[in-house]
């Protein structure tokens, strides 16, 4: 289909400046510089009248907006955490190495210094509870779900709908599906209408989150077991309040436990 937009060229152009018709009761602005400076000109004071008319409405419209702001403070101030979190970890791959000396360090083949063991581990997403690659595949054949190897070691992404904790409404505890961490209380899943079980809160001390740049242009904040360093899925700061995060996760990664059981 043609586009109706015109051109650079004609927009641009001093030739093409067009007069207004003058059959119809409405002036459409010629298409060169004066004709629209004049026009910007014309909406500029407009506005400036409805703005007038307006300032009570405007008074109330500061007032939501100062309330919005309040509202999301928590989780603006974790973003700027992560922030801190994403530049410490350049700064201490790329930076540091070459000065700080830590009591534990990996050589590289070049003899240099790249990094400690906490940080290796936590690359490697070995966490408190460790297995070999073999081991966790082996462990995890048994798993409810059978995407939940490739979902807690390799950070994979299930499909939406696709997990049948996504509509589960049972009163229980949502377990990692790798090593049995309680990670999440049924009190704080909802339905965030994305195909993803989603919380709004953790268990306390059961995650870890860590920036996440796998996606070029597009950083996003992971989430993982913090016993096993098992991926779980990603979260967002368009949750519902009171934290205003939501915790997108996938249902490969979680096992789901009844309070009756």
């Amino acid at each position: 289909m043609m586009s109706t937009r015109p051109s650079l060229f004609s927009t641009f152009s001093s030739s093409s400046c067009v007069a207004s018709s003058s059959s119809s009761s409405l002036t459409t602005p010629r298409r060169c510089s004066r004709t629209r400076l004049q026009g910007r000109a014309t909406f500029v004071a407009h506005r400036d009248d409805d703005d007038d008319d307006d300032d009570v409405g405007d008074d109330d419209a500061d007032k939501n907006h100062h309330n919005h702001h309040r509202r999301r403070a928590p989780a603006q101030s974790r973003r700027k955490n992560l922030i801190d979190v994403s530049a410490a970890t350049v700064a201490m791959f790329f930076v540091l190495p070459s000065r700080a000396k830590a009591q534990q360090q990996i050589p590289t083949e070049s003899g240099g210094e790249f990094a400690d063991a906490a940080s290796m581990a936590m690359l490697q997403r070995e966490g408190e509870f460790k297995l070999t690659d073999a081991e966790w595949q082996e462990r995890l054949k048994s798993a409810d779900d059978p995407y939940a190897y490739q979902v807690l070691r390799k950070a994979a992404t299930e499909r939406p709908l696709s997990s049948p904790l996504y509509t589960e409404k049972r009163v229980g505890t949502y377990v990692c599906a790798g090593c049995g961490n309680p990670l999440f209380s049924s009190e704080t899943k909802y339905d965030s209408g994305t195909g993803w079980p989603s919380f709004y809160d953790h268990l306390p001390n059961a995650v870890t989150e860590v920036p996440d740049f796998s996606i070029m242009f597009l950083p996003r904040t992971e989430t993982r077991c913090k016993r096993c360093q098992g991926h779980l899925g990603h979260s967002f700061e368009d949750g519902p309040e009171p934290t205003g995060i939501r915790y997108c996760m996938n249902g490969a990664a979680l096992k789901f436990i009844p309070k009756d059981v």
